[in-house]
């Protein structure tokens, strides 16, 4: 295909990557408008996937630098142009200039990545990953957003598991976006709909049975002081604590006592945690690790979503009372605990979105982590609709028809957790 031809059938995906300067970057990634905007990026896939798919980026592509020159950096425009993420004025030549440098850069961005501008590992594999699959991503999304069952009010909270992300939505606009940790693959976050109804500052961690049997037992059986130098409690009948001494670590299996982590610097759930009653028993909170937020790949929790910069999140949670920023960080400096109840709870969404396209036109893809953009996986990761309850303020739009059939999955599978600045 000539180079004249490419840059007359990408004309719509151009326009679509480039999207629209004087579109607002604020809208929310899962609204009530995400629907039609990703069914436009599936038509815009289709066409790619009609003329072959892009082209495939050798290993040695993650040698290059600004500057750089030669085979590779063609091949590599190639692939840029064929995504739209290159503009095709700027397809001639095999210098890796300041034109690739944005290219790769918008490319990074759309896949969840740091945005360096150079080719390194996941950037490599996330641009290797056929049209196919993200087609069947695209439809996953669709089939999951056509079956919605959030009623988008005026202020909500949505967490995207394969984005690690979390919005903080009023009006239709987003008002903060915040990195997350959640659930690794055997210990998956849930898909849920719930009210935040709570703040709770210095919070206790009550560790979930599960954990106990799996982490803190096997700890304990190696490390006997773990349990004391983890600031945490062996609590039996009554609250009455328990010396760990006493325990039989090595035969016991089934806990008959609950361990409860002391606040402090050391508690698993930080020094904050957003309360969202659900039967999975999840919830938002803070992290003594905050280094995980550095990472491109994170997922490593145990099922709830540990949030960067989460007193800022509750502190808008709490936007209209006296509960400000300073206040909080006051309050937590006491290292006392304290509950704060929401004055109006918050509606909360956990999602399942590894493919959709943004107001600003950016095409955004994840790796399905989880494994779940299958037609048995996407209704297991649909948020289902509620009994009817009072109206909601602002509804979702009818779903535009979508005739596309889904293709069996081919997920991609988690790469293991490395730094920001190396993985990319």
């Amino acid at each position: 295909m000539s180079v004249r031809s490419v840059r007359v059938s990408l004309a719509a995906i151009v326009a679509l990557a480039w999207g629209s300067v004087a579109a607002s970057a604020n809208e929310p990634s899962y609204g009530p408008n995400t629907y039609d905007r990703t069914l436009d990026a599936l038509v815009a896939h289709e066409d790619i996937a009609g003329r072959g798919g892009w082209p495939r980026v050798p290993a040695s592509a993650t040698a290059l630098k600004p500057d750089s020159q030669g085979p590779d950096v063609v091949a590599l425009k190639q692939r840029l142009l064929m995504s739209g993420d290159l503009p095709p004025e700027a397809i001639e030549g095999d210098i890796y200039d300041a034109a690739v440098v944005a290219a790769v850069k918008r490319f990074q961005i759309r896949h969840g990545l740091s945005d360096l501008g150079t080719v390194g590992r996941l950037t490599l594999k996330a641009m290797n990953v056929p049209v196919e699959m993200r087609l069947n991503q695209l439809t996953a999304t669709l089939e999951r957003l056509k079956s919605n069952g959030f009623t988008f009010s005026d202020r909500y909270v949505v967490v995207n598991i394969p984005g690690a992300s979390v919005e903080a939505v009023e009006k239709g606009v987003v008002q903060r976006r915040h990195l997350a940790v959640v659930g690794r693959a055997d210990r998956q976050s849930p898909v849920l709909q719930a009210s935040i109804t709570s703040v709770n500052l210095n919070p206790y961690w009550t560790v979930p049975t599960s954990i106990v049997k799996a982490d803190i037992i096997p700890k304990m059986r190696k490390e006997p002081d773990f349990i004391t130098k983890s600031n945490m409690k062996l609590l039996g009948a009554e609250n009455r604590e328990i010396d760990p001494a006493t325990v039989n670590w090595q035969a016991i299996n089934a806990p008959y006592f609950t361990v409860r982590q002391e606040p402090g610097p050391l508690n698993a759930l930080g020094q904050l945690k957003i309360d969202m009653p659900n039967s999975e028993a999840v919830y938002l909170h803070d992290t003594p690790k905050k280094s995980l937020f550095r990472n491109d790949v994170r997922f490593n929790s145990s099922g709830c979503a540990r949030v960067d910069g989460v007193r800022d999140l509750a502190a808008w949670l709490l936007e209209g009372t006296e509960w400000t920023l300073p206040a909080i960080e006051a309050e937590i400096a006491k290292g006392e605990r304290k509950n704060i109840p929401l004055k109006k709870s918050v509606p909360v969404a956990w999602v399942y979105l590894t493919g959709w396209q943004g107001v600003d036109g950016l095409v955004q893809f994840r790796d399905d982590i989880y494994g779940l953009d299958t037609p048995q996986g996407i209704v297991t990761s649909t948020i289902m609709a509620r009994k009817p309850k009072a109206r909601a303020a602002v509804t979702a739009p009818p779903p535009r028809p979508l005739s596309v059939r889904m293709e069996p999955a081919r997920s991609v599978q988690p790469a293991a957790l490395t730094s920001r600045t190396a993985s990319n």
